[in-house]
């Protein structure tokens, strides 16, 4: 009896060890699920406010993402733990938390990629005319200018500023030597004025890619860019997205 006294008492400690050993795992696991959170939330506030700075609706956004995400590895799975009858442990919801919101920095950078956020210039330039109505000097009529004018050097690079596929490239009347690209989202970006371009219709570019180069075509008195951002065919002011991602990007 004594004996088996002795090794009821020893499966208890052992027992009683197991279960301490889980309850630290438990805390560990929970501190570190905690940290990557924090991390990942890090990410998001600030992609998140460049969208309300922008006007556009982040839920809208995602969903319009999920919809056409053609990338590699998709979303992620949340992990699927076997609770034999009862309720998911505190690990377990932890886990598809943190993968929920990795997911949704995954799209949010997706959705950023594929909106017209950066400068079309990387190099020194002057905004010469801003987007807005416009009042003729001496005529004192008015028209609505519908984009943004960069000045600078004749030849000056002039970058793709998100993801898209080149919807023409050629003359136009007024814009002289014009871009248009598509992009996701109900985006269009147009480049006017160049001297060069570097695309055709059809081609996809990616945002950085160089697509021409600045020059003075068209109804211009001097080098300059004019850049507009069009959504569903409206145009809307370009610096709005350049401000808003200023600090993120």
């Amino acid at each position: 009896r004594d004996d088996m006294a002795q090794a009821q008492l020893a499966m208890l400690d052992k027992v009683n060890d197991l279960k301490h050993d889980a309850k630290l795992t438990t805390e560990r696991n929970q501190r570190i699920f905690s940290r990557l959170e924090e991390a990942v939330t890090v990410s998001i506030s600030p992609l998140e406010k460049m969208f309300e700075n922008i006007g556009l609706s982040t839920d809208k956004l995602l969903e319009d993402v999920k919809s056409g995400y053609s990338g590699t590895g998709g979303p992620l799975t949340p992990l699927a733990i076997s609770t034999r009858g009862k309720s998911e442990d505190a690990t377990s919801i932890a886990a598809n938390n943190l993968l929920e919101k990795m997911d949704k920095v995954n799209l949010l950078r997706i959705a950023a990629e594929r909106t017209p956020i950066v400068m079309p210039v990387h190099s020194s330039y002057r905004m010469t005319s801003g987007f807005g109505w416009r009042r003729h000097p001496t005529k004192g009529t008015g028209r609505m200018h519908e984009g943004t004018d960069f000045a600078s050097n004749a030849g000056t690079p002039i970058f793709a500023t998100a993801d898209g596929v080149v919807v023409y490239a050629g003359w136009s009347n007024g814009y002289g030597n014009v871009i248009k690209i598509q992009h996701a989202l109900g985006f269009e970006t147009r480049f006017g004025h160049l001297s060069k371009l570097n695309v055709t219709k059809g081609q996809r570019v990616s945002r950085g890619d160089r697509i021409g180069d600045m020059g003075s075509t068209g109804r211009s008195t001097g080098p300059h860019l004019h850049y507009e951002i069009r959504i569903g065919g409206k145009p809307v002011n370009p610096m709005t997205y350049i401000k808003a991602a200023r600090n993120v990007f």
